[in-house]
């Protein structure tokens, strides 16, 4: 089982295709919080439920002082379907060769009515402006989960 990197850690790099065109990095945003999450795929039901309530909670994690990235291994053709869908005001991640899953620790081995497969474990990571990992929910619920990453996020104050 890949191993989630510890809360202190400095946060694995990574840059990645983004569906604002050109790629983000992680180095780019320092001086910044980021709130990286990671779920399985477009518009599936939890999925969706998870983006839509970063969707309405966005502006508040802006005003705390920092960025959402949503990570996924679909491309951005279809990001780009999801974000018109529902109107997302955040940027989504392509990670089709699913190397920063894998440096995050989320990666996985999955098992659905019996046939296994590797997938994305839902994860959240909240990182500081000078990029140390400050808050890890591993095992994520959909539901709410964007109300308490708000308050991890104003409790981290300002950079």
């Amino acid at each position: 089982m890949p191993e989630i990197p510890a809360v202190g850690s400095p946060a694995p790099a990574f840059s990645l295709p983004a569906s604002t065109g050109g790629e983000v990095a992680l180095k780019s945003l320092r001086g910044k919080a980021v709130v990286l999450y990671f779920y399985p795929k477009d518009d599936t039901p939890g999925c969706t439920v998870e983006a839509c309530g970063f969707g309405t909670e966005h502006a508040r994690i802006v005003q705390a002082g920092a960025v959402v990235l949503g990570v996924s291994p679909d491309p951005l053709e279809s990001h780009a379907r999801f974000i018109k869908k529902f109107d997302l005001p955040f940027t989504l991640l392509s990670d089709q060769e699913h190397a920063c899953a894998e440096a995050y620790g989320v990666w996985v081995k999955k098992s659905f009515y019996g046939k296994e497969s590797m997938g994305v474990q839902r994860a959240t990571f909240l990182i500081d402006a000078a990029g140390v990992l400050r808050r890890v929910w591993p095992k994520v619920q959909p539901e709410g989960h964007p109300l308490e990453v708000l308050e991890a996020v104003k409790a981290l104050g300002k950079p």
